[in-house]
């Protein structure tokens, strides 16, 4: 099935203009050259209707930050998360439903990537082996995909063949336990990642305040049973993702229903975290609802940024050199309602944030020495943006 990515009069003008302005506006911005004045490639994955374009191809300049559309595709029912191979040749989204092929689970879809043009073909559709699938990764050698299933409460393993299709899921894992909080009723499996080593897999549960850890088979390179507790969070915390620093020794996870972040040391042989200590993501003072969603590690790893959904900001924190331990920067809004996921530009100029009930997406320089957020004045209107992917733009080499 092919689908066929949706052009404008509008974008043509816009991307005719970007390529003979680009290399001079990067130059201007802020006073720092361009390194190449590449611009990078922006995959959104959405809760847009299925009926529609809900897959969203952008530019994104990397001197001003302006987004400017390319393409849109059929991705399914709300193919929110998503994550490209190594090599950009595919795609993979989740289809976030709690019901397919009559079966309670979701399902997750591969696409085929075109270089040079970026458009997507599907290839195939598996089950998640779970309701809700809300993240989705690749093992470190990328024969192995990775799926948290929120409602199911489970975490799957499904085989990438060579021409990257998915075959059936042949690791899936029920998560136990429940927490305190209203929204710990179950197990929630949220998050699932290989750790920097490629030894573990791991999986954090906001239901049971969780992260436990999955050995990888050296043979195969998929993650195998069983699981074990590779962290226990306070009780009501609610860990949602977790994002490693470049050392490999730190990782930090934001937590949804205490409004935190947990600085963690990691011990990669056995694959554990000790806490080092947690800071609060809200404002001293702020008594609204609201729940924290990503967290992002700075390139050059001496800042941690994290999202919340109520207050609608980004939390900076510095990293203390000696110790990865957090101390305040900066709250700045995202201008927009319920921020979910945000990125880094590879250089860690830009970040880019997705306000999912707003419909927006904007876009801020980073401050080299001090990590803080300043507004470019650019966005990008899209339906329930959940999710960010930016790669190299192989469009004009």
């Amino acid at each position: 099935m092919k689908l066929k990515p949706t052009y404008t009069r509008r974008t043509f003008v816009q991307r005719a203009a970007l390529a003979a302005a680009g290399p001079l506006l990067a130059a201007c911005v802020a006073g720092r050259p361009s390194r190449a004045g590449r611009e990078y490639l922006l995959y959104i994955g959405t809760y847009g209707p299925a009926e529609q374009d809900n897959i969203f191809l952008y530019r994104l300049h990397p001197g001003t930050g302006a987004l400017t559309r390319v393409a849109g595709f059929r991705g399914g029912t709300k193919p929110g998360f998503l994550t490209v191979s190594t090599d950009h040749r595919f795609l993979y989204a989740v289809n976030a439903t709690l019901e397919f092929q009559g079966r309670g689970t979701g399902s997750v879809r591969a696409f085929a990537l075109d270089q040079p043009s970026g458009g997507l073909t599907l290839l195939n559709e598996q089950p998640s082996d779970g309701a809700g699938p809300c993240y989705v990764s690749l093992t470190p050698n990328g024969r192995g995909l990775l799926v948290a299933n929120y409602f199911g409460g489970t975490v799957s393993a499904l085989p990438v063949l060579a021409g990257g299709q998915l075959a059936p899921a042949t690791m899936v894992d029920q998560h136990q336990g429940a927490g305190p909080h209203k929204n710990q009723d179950r197990a929630h499996a949220h998050c699932i990642l290989p750790d920097p080593a490629g030894r573990y897999v791991l999986a954090v549960d906001l239901g049971n305040d969780q992260i436990l850890r999955y050995a990888l088979n050296p043979d195969s390179g998929l993650p195998q049973l069983p699981g074990k507790t590779a962290f226990a969070g306070q009780p009501g915390a609610g860990p949602r993702h977790l994002g490693f620093h470049p050392n490999g020794r730190w990782a930090y996870l934001v937590n949804e229903l205490n409004a935190t972040v947990t600085a963690l040391s990691y011990d990669a042989t056995q694959g554990t975290f000790a806490d080092l200590h947690t800071v609060p993501t809200l404002p001293a003072g702020f008594t609204g609802a609201n729940a924290c969603a990503d967290i992002h590690v700075s390139p050059d790893g001496r800042f941690v940024y994290a999202s919340n959904r109520g207050h609608d900001s980004i939390v900076v924190l510095a990293v203390a050199a000696d110790s990865g331990k957090l101390t305040l920067v900066q709250h700045v809004s995202t201008q927009g309602q319920t921020p979910r996921n945000f990125t880094l530009s590879p250089d860690g100029r830009l970040l880019l944030v997705a306000n999912q009930n707003s419909n927006t997406i904007f876009s801020f320089h980073v401050a080299a020495k001090t990590g803080q957020l300043t507004p470019t004045g650019h966005s990008a209107q899209v339906p329930a943006p959940v999710c960010l992917r930016l790669l190299p733009d192989f469009t004009r080499r």
